[in-house]
């Protein structure tokens, strides 16, 4: 499982996976890849359906929420699967980079074997939990549980089945053994003391979820089967717990019904990607902005910030934006690595602007408003874009600007009116949730239908074997997301379980200096947090620990939910940990190790920006 990846089809986006070997045994998962992109397909057409019989025909269908539910966490385990088939699992790789080539080698093997260790011990308690929900009776289609539950076992006994054919094929038979043979010695070790560890109530819990999930991440590996085993080692050794009750918790944490929108928009990014309607924003953008002073660097972070409002995902904003506009940025003199920094930062910036999956899923697992998060979202992205235009302008003030003219004004209606269409969407997906007509796992079928459609008469439409690999790529994506969604929601339990949530919020609340100190903590907490983790699994995580505090302090949801999100942003782009700063300089095709000197500025401007939203609480609420 290689390192970063969100990676789309190779004509849609660049590679971002940096493993030669990501497409392994594919062909032989074709079977899984159809059925997941059958169920992506009949999850968008029950979901539109339902939008249909409601709100044209008045005649709502209660049993098609249930039936996209099923879909739902197939698609989500199916999905897991192919990742995993791909190597499109998130994970940190870093630490196993600076290792040297050997022990490289044994440290990748020894990470499938945690994979590996996790899905045979979790196994058999997801086959019960399957079987068990036989007894349960949905109460629309009236049909067992077990028939969407089975898909847990299934997707959990076929990554098994993939892990051991990559591990089988790609390291040594030595690597495996003794991998296998350390992971037993430590489970020997663990059984042996959790007498013990039981006795020591909570305290244990530091073992499991820091030591463990810790050298997990650092051993490179995937996060989602990082949180998977430090929880699984806590439930079995340190507690009374059964681990049966984890598969609940997984289950909940990839089933909720907001959730849906995820794949969707997703979906739709990769549909903007393939037909080159994203190219049409930045074409409009760059004619009446790219003959000003620093021009092209306004396109690029108004590009990410229009584009971002339609996709959702900052992968795709950036593989949208950067093709685009780099050519033309470096034939004026900008230089490669402040161009990456841009990228990045701007990224980080419209990661608030709706419909971003971050806060459909801060919505979901926080309990907020998700209209509210899309309200506050696009003004905060905002005000950091302010910050970012202020200083590209600063950094831009000795260009040279002879020989760039003013685009004519044909040229500028010329690429109105081919960006008009697409342009539309995004204020169409805002008015749609933030009024309430529609909810956002409703208008994202509807933006897809209408990406579909608009594509295929103005923008020369998809083939199909092209739709059918953003299909089966969208169920990649999915699976990766939600499984860690999944592990990240039965490790937050665990720690409420544990009564450190308890603890934390004493300690927290006591803090001299009120709400501000309490806020000033929480930016440098969000920011190591961004630094090590992606921002869905660390909102999963704290979420349930941070705003009951909040809460408790007087500070708003939404305000405290923005602060969280942009200083989580601002972590993944830090270097040298940061995964989305890696991203960035893969997408934009710059080295690192110049990128690093030229990012330092764009950080800082995001951090005064996220300051200026703490600390002015106004902007956060005055819309709502």
């Amino acid at each position: 499982m290689q390192s970063t990846t969100m990676v789309a089809d190779d004509d849609t986006l660049p590679q971002v996976s940096e493993n030669p070997e990501a497409r392994k045994g594919s062909r032989y998962l074709w079977p899984v890849e159809f059925v997941a992109a059958i169920l992506m397909v009949g999850i968008v057409a029950l979901l539109f359906l339902g939008v249909v019989t409601r709100y044209f025909l008045n005649l709502p269908l209660i049993w098609v929420e249930e039936a996209a539910s099923l879909c739902f966490l197939w698609l989500a385990m199916l999905g897991a699967a192919i990742a995993i088939d791909r190597n499109e699992h998130l994970r940190l790789t870093l630490i196993v980079h600076l290792l040297p080539a050997r022990l490289q080698a044994f440290v990748e093997a020894l990470a499938l074997v945690v994979v590996a260790t996790f899905l045979i011990a979790l196994f058999p308690s997801a086959f019960e939990y399957a079987v068990a929900e036989w007894a349960i009776t949905t109460p629309a289609l009236q049909i067992p549980g077990t028939i969407r539950a089975a898909a847990i076992p299934f997707g959990m006994g076929l990554m098994l089945l993939l892990v051991a054919v990559y591990a089988l094929q790609t390291y040594k038979l030595w690597h495996l053994v003794v991998s296998a043979v350390f992971i037993g010695a430590i489970g020997g070790v663990l059984w042996l003391a959790s007498p013990t560890l039981i006795s020591i109530g909570s305290s244990s819990l530091f073992l499991f979820l820091l030591a463990f999930v810790s050298l997990a991440l650092a051993g490179g590996v995937p996060i989602a089967f990082c949180f998977g085993i430090g929880t699984l080692s806590y439930l079995a050794f340190g507690t009374h717990v059964p681990v049966f009750v984890m598969i609940g918790r997984i289950d909940e944490g990839m089933s909720g019904v907001v959730l849906m929108a995820v794949p969707i928009f997703v979906l739709l990014g990769c549909i903007l990607d393939a037909t080159g309607m994203g190219k049409a924003i930045v074409a409009f953008l760059s004619a009446i902005l790219g003959h000003v002073r620093g021009g092209m660097s306004y396109v690029l972070l108004g590009s990410l910030f229009v584009v971002s409002g339609i996709s959702g995902s900052k992968v795709s904003d950036m593989a949208t934006v950067a093709p685009a506009l780099f050519p033309e940025m470096k034939r004026r003199g900008n230089k490669p690595p402040q161009m990456v920094a841009l990228l990045a930062t701007g990224a980080a910036m419209a990661d608030t602007v709706p419909p971003s999956i971050i806060l459909i899923v801060m919505g979901s697992v926080a309990g907020i408003s998700i209209a509210a998060l899309f309200t506050t979202g696009i003004v905060i992205a905002l005000v950091l874009l302010m910050v970012l235009a202020i200083l590209a302008r600063f950094l831009a003030r000795t260009d040279d600007m002879s020989g760039i003219s003013k685009a004519p004004r044909s040229v500028v209606k010329q690429t109105l009116v081919v960006a008009i269409p697409i342009l539309i969407l995004p204020f169409m997906i805002r008015f749609a949730v933030t009024d309430g007509i529609a909810t956002a796992t409703e208008v994202s079928t509807v933006a897809v239908l209408y990406a579909l459609i608009v594509g295929a008469t103005l923008y020369g439409g998809l083939s199909g074997r092209k739709l059918y690999d953003i299909l089966v790529e969208t169920s990649a994506l999915t699976g990766a997301i939600l499984l860690i969604l999944g592990t990240a929601l039965a490790m937050a339990w665990a720690i409420t379980q544990a009564g450190v949530a308890h603890q934390f919020a004493r300690m927290m609340s006591d803090l001299p200096g009120g709400w501000i100190s309490f806020m000033a903590l929480s930016i440098v907490m969000f920011i190591v947090l961004g630094c090590v983790l992606e921002g869905l699994p660390a909102i999963v995580l704290v979420s349930p620990l941070v705003f009951p505090i909040s809460r408790q302090l007087g500070i708003n949801d939404v305000h405290y939910a923005m602060v969280m999100i942009t200083a989580m942003n601002i972590g993944l782009m830090t270097p040298p940990v940061g995964i989305g700063f890696y991203l960035a300089c893969r997408i934009g095709d710059g080295r690192p190790d110049e990128a690093i000197k030229a990012i330092w500025p764009f950080l800082g401007a995001l951090l005064v920006g996220c300051l200026i939203i703490a600390f002015l609480p106004w902007i956060s609420t005055f819309l709502l």
